[in-house]
């Protein structure tokens, strides 16, 4: 047990490196129980996910370089006309990556790598941040969040050091990573993209954005451009399906869907 307390210690000094040790109100029975599972995600309020959201958007932001000015210039301009998601206002960043990715997160961030910018047109790129979107208010983000903090190695001795403060950077870190990489379910895809195409729509976008995007990310899975975003598609066998149905949504309103 003392082999594993010490470590657990060592990572509690470590995250709590802006307080002193007197500052600190120490939890001694989340700490005892430091190798074992000690929190579910049924005991994380929402309210604490957001301010983990914000913090790792935060930690990200310092860390990752921003594109030029005149890709957020276009990203703001593109979506000028949505300032607020499932109650949260949004704000919108572009990072400068060579990864075509994208995502948002639980507290209304949204971050776009400048690759995805060029690889799509202004309505493919609305459905994909509309995508994106949906996952928010479907509360997949929040769950993807959870899931984060949960897998992250230092969640007992978060606990045990007085809970949601600020927590370090490495951590910060790890949570982050773990969150832009997680990956939904085939089901909480087909909903996002179903929260996409709508979102488009219902703001007067092409309704074949959400369907061209889908078709651009499913080609570029698997190749020598593969990123976080395509890698999503290659996991599921169901890819081209999901485009092919964004585009029979998209025949149906615009009245060309052929009867075979």
């Amino acid at each position: 047990m003392l082999k594993r307390f010490f470590p657990l210690l060592l990572t509690v000094l470590l995250a709590c490196s802006c307080s002193t040790l007197s500052q600190i109100n120490w939890d001694y029975g989340h700490l005892a129980n430091a190798g074992m599972k000690a929190a579910t995600a049924a005991s994380i309020t929402d309210e604490q996910v957001v301010e983990l959201c914000r913090q790792a958007v935060a930690y990200t932001d310092a860390q990752t370089p921003m594109a030029e000015a005149k890709y957020l210039q276009r990203l703001q301009k593109l979506m000028s006309g949505v300032s607020q998601v499932d109650g949260k206002t949004l704000n919108f960043k572009v990072y400068k990556s060579n990864e075509v990715n994208a995502c948002a997160y639980g507290d209304g961030s949204v971050r776009v790598n400048s690759a995805l910018m060029d690889l799509m047109d202004d309505d493919e790129l609305f459905a994909v941040i509309g995508h994106e979107l949906g996952h928010v208010v479907n509360k997949d983000s929040m769950k993807a969040m959870k899931r984060a903090y949960l897998g992250s190695a230092a969640r007992e001795a978060i606990f045990a050091a007085g809970g949601y403060g600020q927590l370090a950077g490495t951590i910060l870190g790890d949570i982050s990573e773990a969150y832009v990489n997680a990956q939904f379910s085939q089901s909480q895809e087909s909903r996002a993209d179903d929260f996409g195409f709508q979102f488009s729509v219902d703001r007067g976008r092409d309704p074949y954005g959400m369907c061209r995007s889908l078709e651009k990310l499913n080609d570029l899975a698997g190749g020598a451009q593969s990123s976080a975003l395509a890698k999503m598609f290659s996991s599921h066998p169901d890819s081209a399906k999901r485009a092919a149905k964004m585009r029979k949504k998209a025949d149906q309103l615009t009245g060309q869907e052929t009867t075979k």
